[in-house]
């Protein structure tokens, strides 16, 4: 085995030798159009997918600010809290799927894949079920954290309403993964193209049209959420999946616990990052006049969320490029695949940063009609134009660090950034200098641009050589653990 290995990891030296002599040989215009081409292919369909996805919520929240100031408020306080905190916790614990999905279909045991989406459903249905406390009880909760009290009730009752989107999160993560792992992309983004469509006129027709409330906006935003869900798991399970869906298997049911470990392991950075938004409306809700400042300030996240989504997409791309790069043993390449994705996107940010400094305030009346509103929309956006600029270089460096597997550093990075340097800043911002949530706001933008600081200086830092060693004996090791794993489930299937 050992003198196999020696022969691979050679035969891919010489391969990763001529290759790379190839690619010097090319003009650097011709070498980032290349990479250009590569890198647009896995980001374009995540963008447009993240894009319709995030829709929905946004949509909602327009309508919902038609009905009134308060309503708007306390949607924010909900989506923006106690969805954002549920779904990076269902988002973690799905993003092992994306490893062990992965990782069987390389190694063609196509059959397990459906297996291990049905242990992820049971796990995530499990995760959910502890989570719904929180979304029964959110009024005397957000009035616990000092929330006013009109607004909670209201948030109340909104958070029941959005109970079936939670769930609905179970089915969307992971069988977005499942179809991903095996290139079926663009089935995902007509469903999602196709439920954005139909969530506009079902938002308008109930509370536009019947003006059902907050009752009609939900019913059109849980629809939206599963109408994609449906069909995914019609092509999942009836036969456009037939090589790697061989049907419910009592499979699921065994070696959860190994799943669960995983699943907490890798969701730890991205649920750091999710709940950063989080606690920055938290706060503004102790706030003088926090309905308005709420509002704008919710209004603000979502602008800035939309601008996300480009940032996500790429943070897919960085990372897909970057893995794929070590993987097949090219340091040079990888470098240069960072440096890419990385101009790219900061360019998309730099032409948002500039026309949201130049609209400012005039963007708000899309959400709402208040005009305090819209003004304390147009006072943060300087803010949201920074955070915006900061946001299109972040992600992507998030991106390179998964690609080469320094989760657990960037958890680290995150939590000091985040929540040892940021949130404190923001707070004698906000309170002791009595900035409100132009201080708080502040505060987050200091640690994300400390975050990113240190990101850039690790990836520049790095031994690219020395990654794409440990890359290479990563896959042997996994290879090895993956090839064990087989034997048993195969002697497992064959004894039952």
């Amino acid at each position: 085995m050992e003198g196999h290995l020696k022969q691979k990891l050679l035969r891919n030296k010489e391969r990763r030798t001529s290759s790379e002599q190839e690619e010097e040989e090319l003009s650097l215009v011709k070498r980032v159009w290349n990479e250009s081409q590569v890198m647009w292919i896995v980001a374009a369909p995540a963008i447009f997918t993240r894009f319709s996805t995030f829709g929905i919520s946004v949509i909602s929240q327009a309508f919902v600010g038609h009905i009134g100031s308060k309503e708007l408020a306390a949607y924010a306080l909900v989506f923006t809290v106690l969805v954002r905190f549920a779904n990076g916790v269902l988002l973690g614990m799905a993003s092992a799927l994306s490893t062990l999905c992965g990782q069987a279909y390389g190694a063609k045991e196509y059959g397990m894949m459906g297996v291990y989406l049905q242990r992820s459903w049971i796990v995530l249905f499990l995760t959910a079920v502890c989570l719904l406390p929180v979304f029964i009880f959110t009024s005397p909760i957000l009035m616990l954290l000092g929330q006013d009290e009109s607004i909670a009730q209201v948030a109340g009752n909104i958070a029941l309403w959005s109970i079936p989107v939670m769930f609905a999160s179970i089915v969307s993560f992971t069988c977005q993964t499942f179809l991903q792992s095996q290139s079926k992309n663009v089935i995902i983004a007509f469903l999602a193209a196709f439920s954005i469509v139909i969530h506009v006129f079902l938002s308008w027709l109930l509370t536009m049209k019947f003006q059902f409330g907050i009752p009609g906006a939900m019913i059109s935003a849980g629809l939206a959420y599963w109408i994609p869900n449906i069909g995914q798991l019609i092509f999942v399970t009836c036969g456009w999946c037939s090589d790697t869906w061989e049907g419910f298997s009592f499979l699921a049911f065994k070696d959860l616990w190994p799943v669960v470990k995983m699943s907490l392991s890798a969701g730890a950075m991205l649920c750091l990052e999710l709940w950063y938004n989080t606690i920055l409306v938290l706060l503004t809700g102790n706030m003088k006049n926090a309905e308005v400042e709420i509002d704008a300030l919710s209004i603000c996240l979502n602008i800035n969320g939309w601008e996300m989504m480009i940032s996500l997409g790429f943070m897919a791309a960085a990372s897909v490029r970057v893995a794929n790069e070590l993987g097949r043993g090219s340091a040079k390449a990888a470098k240069f695949s960072i440096i890419v994705s990385v101009l790219t996107s900061l360019a998309i940010g730099f032409l948002l940063f500039l026309f949201f400094l130049f609209f400012r305030e005039r963007l708000a009346y899309i959400f709402t009609s208040n005009k305090d509103v819209a003004f304390a929309v147009g006072d943060l956006s300087p803010l949201l134009s920074v955070s915006i600029l900061l946001n299109s270089v972040q992600p992507v460096l998030s991106g390179v660090a998964i690609g080469a597997g320094w989760q657990s550093i960037v958890a680290y990075v995150n939590m000091g950034c985040y929540y040892a340097i940021g949130i404190p800043v923001g707070i004698v911002l906000g309170n002791v200098l009595d900035l409100q949530v132009k201080g708080i706001w502040i505060g987050m933008l200091f640690g994300t641009l400390i975050q990113t600081i240190v990101l850039i200086v690790i990836t520049y830092k790095t031994n690219w050589d020395e990654q794409v060693t440990i890359a290479q004996k990563r896959i042997s090791r996994w290879s090895k653990v993956d090839n064990a794993d087989q034997e048993n489930e195969a002697q497992r299937k064959y004894v039952s």
